[in-house]
Protein backbone atom coordinates (compact mmCIF):
# COMPACT_ATOMS: atom_id res chain seq x y z
CA UNK A 1 0.00 0.00 0.00
CA UNK A 2 1.58 3.29 -1.06
CA UNK A 3 0.18 7.01 0.78
CA UNK A 4 0.73 10.38 -1.24
CA UNK A 5 0.93 13.22 1.38
CA UNK A 6 -0.34 16.47 -0.03
CA UNK A 7 1.35 19.74 0.86
CA UNK A 8 -0.20 23.02 -0.08
CA UNK A 9 1.05 26.34 1.03
CA UNK A 10 0.54 26.52 4.81
CA UNK A 11 0.92 22.73 5.72
CA UNK A 12 2.89 22.36 8.70
CA UNK A 13 2.17 18.70 9.44
CA UNK A 14 3.08 17.06 6.10
CA UNK A 15 6.00 16.78 7.37
CA UNK A 16 4.76 14.91 10.84
CA UNK A 17 2.49 12.56 8.20
CA UNK A 18 5.41 11.38 6.02
CA UNK A 19 7.61 10.59 9.17
CA UNK A 20 5.07 8.18 11.18
CA UNK A 21 3.65 6.44 7.94
CA UNK A 22 7.38 5.87 6.89
CA UNK A 23 9.66 5.58 10.15
CA UNK A 24 6.86 4.27 12.31
CA UNK A 25 4.46 2.54 10.41
CA UNK A 26 7.02 1.91 7.65
CA UNK A 27 4.95 2.69 4.10
CA UNK A 28 5.83 3.54 0.85
CA UNK A 29 4.93 7.61 1.03
CA UNK A 30 5.30 9.93 -2.04
CA UNK A 31 4.89 13.61 -1.79
CA UNK A 32 2.83 15.46 -3.91
CA UNK A 33 2.54 18.97 -4.65
CA UNK A 34 -0.64 21.11 -4.67
CA UNK A 35 0.13 22.22 -8.22
CA UNK A 36 0.44 18.61 -9.93
CA UNK A 37 -2.42 16.47 -10.95
CA UNK A 38 -0.87 13.34 -11.51
CA UNK A 39 -2.18 10.40 -9.37
CA UNK A 40 -1.31 7.76 -11.94
CA UNK A 41 0.93 5.96 -9.70
CA UNK A 42 -1.35 5.33 -7.27
CA UNK A 43 -4.31 2.29 -7.56
CA UNK A 44 -7.78 2.24 -5.48
CA UNK A 45 -5.48 0.03 -2.62
CA UNK A 46 -3.62 3.17 -2.10
CA UNK A 47 -4.22 6.28 0.27
CA UNK A 48 -4.40 10.39 -0.77
CA UNK A 49 -3.64 11.97 2.71
CA UNK A 50 -4.29 15.51 3.16
CA UNK A 51 -2.44 16.59 6.14
CA UNK A 52 -3.12 19.50 8.84
CA UNK A 53 -2.07 22.92 8.41
CA UNK A 54 -2.95 26.13 7.38
CA UNK A 55 -3.60 26.05 3.63
CA UNK A 56 -3.23 29.28 1.79
CA UNK A 57 -3.65 30.69 5.61
CA UNK A 58 -6.74 29.79 6.33
CA UNK A 59 -7.86 32.89 4.24
CA UNK A 60 -11.54 33.48 3.55
CA UNK A 61 -11.88 30.00 5.33
CA UNK A 62 -10.41 26.85 6.57
CA UNK A 63 -9.69 24.41 3.06
CA UNK A 64 -11.63 27.07 0.98
CA UNK A 65 -8.81 27.69 -1.37
CA UNK A 66 -7.38 24.14 -0.82
CA UNK A 67 -10.36 22.84 -2.43
CA UNK A 68 -10.05 24.40 -5.86
CA UNK A 69 -6.12 23.62 -6.06
CA UNK A 70 -4.87 21.43 -9.62
CA UNK A 71 -4.40 18.34 -6.95
CA UNK A 72 -7.46 18.51 -5.44
CA UNK A 73 -8.99 17.95 -8.62
CA UNK A 74 -7.36 15.05 -8.96
CA UNK A 75 -7.79 13.90 -5.65
CA UNK A 76 -11.88 13.99 -5.90
CA UNK A 77 -11.93 11.96 -9.53
CA UNK A 78 -9.30 9.77 -6.96
CA UNK A 79 -12.10 9.24 -4.44
CA UNK A 80 -15.20 8.99 -6.53
CA UNK A 81 -13.90 6.22 -8.34
CA UNK A 82 -12.86 4.24 -5.13
CA UNK A 83 -9.64 5.48 -3.90
CA UNK A 84 -9.02 5.80 -0.13
CA UNK A 85 -8.44 9.36 1.04
CA UNK A 86 -8.06 10.60 4.65
CA UNK A 87 -7.55 13.95 5.50
CA UNK A 88 -6.47 15.41 9.53
CA UNK A 89 -7.35 18.78 10.83
CA UNK A 90 -7.14 20.97 7.60
CA UNK A 91 -6.96 18.25 5.23
CA UNK A 92 -10.93 16.89 6.82
CA UNK A 93 -11.78 20.76 6.66
CA UNK A 94 -10.82 20.78 2.94
CA UNK A 95 -12.79 17.54 2.37
CA UNK A 96 -15.52 18.86 4.01
CA UNK A 97 -15.27 22.09 1.73
CA UNK A 98 -14.75 19.94 -1.77
CA UNK A 99 -17.94 17.74 -1.08
CA UNK A 100 -16.22 14.54 -0.37
CA UNK A 101 -17.93 14.32 3.62
CA UNK A 102 -20.66 16.27 4.88
CA UNK A 103 -20.87 19.07 7.12
CA UNK A 104 -18.33 21.81 8.24
CA UNK A 105 -15.64 22.54 10.90
CA UNK A 106 -16.85 25.73 12.26
CA UNK A 107 -15.00 28.14 15.26
CA UNK A 108 -14.28 26.14 18.31
CA UNK A 109 -17.32 26.92 20.86
CA UNK A 110 -15.32 28.70 23.18
CA UNK A 111 -13.36 31.12 20.65
CA UNK A 112 -9.88 29.51 21.44
CA UNK A 113 -7.32 27.82 19.84
CA UNK A 114 -6.72 24.20 21.30
CA UNK A 115 -3.67 22.44 21.34
CA UNK A 116 -3.92 19.27 23.93
CA UNK A 117 -4.02 15.44 23.99
CA UNK A 118 -7.59 14.41 24.18
CA UNK A 119 -9.69 11.28 24.22
CA UNK A 120 -11.65 9.73 21.46
CA UNK A 121 -12.99 6.55 21.07
CA UNK A 122 -14.58 4.64 18.10
CA UNK A 123 -18.25 3.71 17.76
CA UNK A 124 -19.10 0.80 19.52
CA UNK A 125 -16.00 0.34 21.08
CA UNK A 126 -15.54 1.81 24.67
CA UNK A 127 -11.72 1.89 24.86
CA UNK A 128 -10.46 5.46 25.19
CA UNK A 129 -7.63 6.55 22.62
CA UNK A 130 -5.30 9.33 23.64
CA UNK A 131 -4.64 11.53 20.46
CA UNK A 132 -3.67 15.58 20.15
CA UNK A 133 -5.45 17.66 19.01
CA UNK A 134 -4.29 21.40 17.11
CA UNK A 135 -7.23 23.29 15.59
CA UNK A 136 -8.67 26.28 15.82
CA UNK A 137 -12.11 25.78 13.55
CA UNK A 138 -12.11 21.99 14.32
CA UNK A 139 -16.25 22.14 15.73
CA UNK A 140 -17.68 19.84 13.59
CA UNK A 141 -21.38 20.54 12.37
CA UNK A 142 -24.02 19.29 10.13
CA UNK A 143 -27.63 19.62 9.66
CA UNK A 144 -30.14 17.06 11.68
CA UNK A 145 -30.98 15.13 8.74
CA UNK A 146 -26.98 14.59 7.47
CA UNK A 147 -26.58 14.18 11.00
CA UNK A 148 -29.26 10.93 11.00
CA UNK A 149 -27.89 9.60 8.00
CA UNK A 150 -24.07 9.48 9.59
CA UNK A 151 -25.41 7.60 12.44
CA UNK A 152 -27.82 5.51 10.73
CA UNK A 153 -25.14 4.53 7.93
CA UNK A 154 -22.03 4.32 10.55
CA UNK A 155 -20.07 7.10 9.37
CA UNK A 156 -19.29 8.30 12.18
CA UNK A 157 -15.83 7.05 13.03
CA UNK A 158 -14.61 8.53 15.94
CA UNK A 159 -16.56 10.96 19.35
CA UNK A 160 -14.64 12.75 21.89
CA UNK A 161 -14.59 11.47 25.15
CA UNK A 162 -12.89 11.10 28.49
CA UNK A 163 -9.86 8.60 29.40
CA UNK A 164 -12.53 6.03 30.68
CA UNK A 165 -14.66 6.44 27.50
CA UNK A 166 -17.47 8.20 28.69
CA UNK A 167 -18.75 11.36 27.04
CA UNK A 168 -19.10 14.26 28.93
CA UNK A 169 -19.35 18.29 28.07
CA UNK A 170 -16.23 18.80 29.19
CA UNK A 171 -14.05 16.08 27.19
CA UNK A 172 -15.42 17.75 24.33
CA UNK A 173 -12.81 20.13 22.90
CA UNK A 174 -14.18 22.19 20.72
CA UNK A 175 -18.30 22.10 21.31
CA UNK A 176 -18.58 19.46 18.47
CA UNK A 177 -22.23 18.32 17.60
CA UNK A 178 -22.74 15.14 19.14
CA UNK A 179 -18.71 15.18 20.19
CA UNK A 180 -17.75 14.10 16.18
CA UNK A 181 -13.95 13.81 16.41
CA UNK A 182 -14.50 11.89 13.12
CA UNK A 183 -16.37 10.31 9.70
CA UNK A 184 -16.39 8.88 6.18
CA UNK A 185 -18.49 9.29 3.71
CA UNK A 186 -21.04 6.27 2.62
CA UNK A 187 -18.97 4.11 0.55
CA UNK A 188 -16.19 4.06 3.49
CA UNK A 189 -13.15 5.06 1.38
CA UNK A 190 -13.04 8.96 3.01
CA UNK A 191 -11.73 9.33 6.09
CA UNK A 192 -11.61 12.73 7.82
CA UNK A 193 -10.71 13.47 11.88
CA UNK A 194 -9.28 16.28 13.57
CA UNK A 195 -7.31 14.98 15.77
CA UNK A 196 -3.66 14.31 14.46
CA UNK A 197 -3.02 10.03 14.76
CA UNK A 198 0.54 10.92 13.04
CA UNK A 199 1.46 12.68 16.43
CA UNK A 200 0.63 9.43 18.31
CA UNK A 201 2.84 6.25 16.44
CA UNK A 202 6.22 6.86 18.20
CA UNK A 203 7.04 5.02 21.74
CA UNK A 204 9.57 8.08 21.46
CA UNK A 205 6.30 10.19 22.18
CA UNK A 206 5.81 7.83 24.90
CA UNK A 207 2.17 7.62 23.21
CA UNK A 208 1.16 4.57 20.27
CA UNK A 209 -2.24 5.14 20.14
CA UNK A 210 -2.33 6.46 16.79
CA UNK A 211 -1.37 3.58 15.33
CA UNK A 212 -4.93 1.64 16.70
CA UNK A 213 -6.07 4.39 14.21
CA UNK A 214 -4.19 3.41 11.21
CA UNK A 215 -4.83 -0.13 11.83
CA UNK A 216 -8.91 0.18 11.56
CA UNK A 217 -8.62 2.79 8.65
CA UNK A 218 -6.22 0.90 6.78
CA UNK A 219 -5.09 -2.26 8.42
CA UNK A 220 -1.67 -0.91 9.43
CA UNK A 221 0.21 -2.26 12.37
Amino acid sequence: MKFGVVVFPGSNCDRDMIGALCDDLKQEVIPLWHKDKDLSMFSKEDCIVLPGGFSYGDYLRCGAIARFSPMMNSVIEFANSGGKVLGVCNGFQILCESGLLPGALLRNAHQQFVCKNVFIKEEGNPAALKIPVAHGEGRYFASEEVLKSLNDNGQVLYRYCDENGKLTDTSNPNGATEAIAGICNEGRNVFGMMPHPERACSNILNNEDGRVVFSKLFGLS
